[in-house]
């Protein structure tokens, strides 16, 4: 049942330097942050149910406006019911716009001022998406955060045409929020977030989110990182980035990350993430634990009877062992994906948790540092 939501959506709570801990209303229910969102690219969380998913704490979800529109099609989601009715998950759903499909499909795609044509991977068939359309498919969806088109460039792109990408967003970003006005799709209840790029260039990512925050979005979203770039250039883009932004607004990295480059990005003030590393790491036999990555498959845990994070409360943690998980990942059983998809996601949202805990507690920085030590001397074993 879709809520009110109230005229003031984003509250913080808490500031612990840069840190912060905030609340955000959204028409189906409230998401506390710093917040994690699984990604359910196509209205599912790969190997796992709804009821799983929310058993990890997730309390929201990211679905794929190009991907949904594809399969099974907008139009059949909203003479459903929406995605939330179509998937059975009764919590906030963020939708991407189909921006990522620029970098993703470079192949698939040419971009014009006024929008995007793809060639479907699916059929070849020619797919046409500008801002509007782009509104208009999400609101059939019946999305909570709808996030704007926007052009992500490859990194190592030339500034020339990072420039191009840069204004054609902004133009983009005020029509698609003109129309989300003239629908009445924020009247409603629903977000809207716009997205900055500008790729390695810190003026062009600044001229980026001025113009954004003068149209005065409900919510911000740093786009463009995690595309190639190696790590200290990713957070130092992050880090040029959130201080453009509103303050009392969310903001939101988009497709990222590790747990230290998250805890990192929460020490710059971000409130929101994504990244489908949980559940395509799971599906690959690896689990994130506070020593660093687990790779499950190894001879070492053939007779382990621990589990694999020592009183972690999740249901992966509390009835199998890591021999019993190896058992069924080199049996290829797809139970082993649903296993530790459970528990990596669960992970990140405990992660968020404890973040959360310690800005109200005031001791933030601290903490983080001695977490990432304590995962980064761990690697991978």
């Amino acid at each position: 049942m879709a809520e009110k939501v109230p005229p003031e959506s984003f509250q913080l709570l808490a500031r612990d330097g840069a840190a912060r801990r905030g609340r955000l209303h959204t028409r189906h229910g409230v998401v506390e942050t710093p917040v994690f969102m699984p990604v359910g690219t196509q209205g599912t969380v790969k190997a796992l149910t709804p009821g799983q998913v929310e058993g990890t704490g997730a309390r929201i979800l990211l679905g794929n406006t190009y991907h949904l529109n594809l399969r099974p099609g907008a139009d059949v989601v909203r003479a459903l019911g929406g995605l939330h009715k179509f998937m059975h998950w009764e919590r906030p759903i963020l939708t991407d716009s189909g921006g990522f499909q620029v970098f993703s499909l470079a192949k698939l795609r040419r971009v014009d001022d006024a929008g995007i044509t793809f060639q479907s991977h699916l059929d070849g068939a020619r797919v046409r998406l500008g801002p509007r359309e782009c509104l208009d498919i999400q609101r059939a969806l019946g999305s909570d955060i709808a996030m704007v088109l926007d052009e992500c460039p490859a990194w190592q792109c030339g500034r020339d045409a990072c420039a191009t990408a840069v204004g054609r967003t902004v133009r983009w970003a005020r029509e698609f929020l003109g129309h989300a006005h003239e629908t009445g799709f924020l009247a409603a209840g629903h977000h809207v977030f716009g997205i900055v790029q500008g790729s390695v260039f810190e003026d062009l990512r600044r001229e980026c989110a001025g113009a954004l925050a003068a149209m005065d979005f409900p919510g911000y979203a740093v786009g463009g990182v995690s595309v190639g770039e190696p790590e200290p250039e990713m957070l130092a883009q992050v880090a040029s980035t959130l201080p453009c932004l509103p303050v009392f607004k969310p903001r939101y990295v988009m497709g990222v990350g590790t747990p230290p480059q998250l805890l990192r990005m929460i020490a710059m003030g971000a409130d929101m993430f994504d990244c489908v590393m949980p559940t395509r790491l799971a599906r690959h036999g690896a689990a994130f634990t506070p020593d660093g990555l687990m790779h499950i498959r190894n001879e070492r845990f053939r007779l382990d009877e621990r589990p694999l994070v020592e009183g972690l409360d999740n249901y992966t943690c509390r009835h199998f062992s890591r021999a019993y998980l190896r058992h069924l990942h080199h049996a290829r059983e797809l139970l082993a994906a649903t296993l530790l998809s459970i528990h990596n996601i669960h992970f990140f949202q405990d992660l968020m948790a404890q973040a959360r805990a310690h800005i109200e507690a005031g001791d933030y920085a601290v903490w983080a540092s001695a977490w990432c030590g304590r995962y980064e001397a761990g690697g991978e074993k």
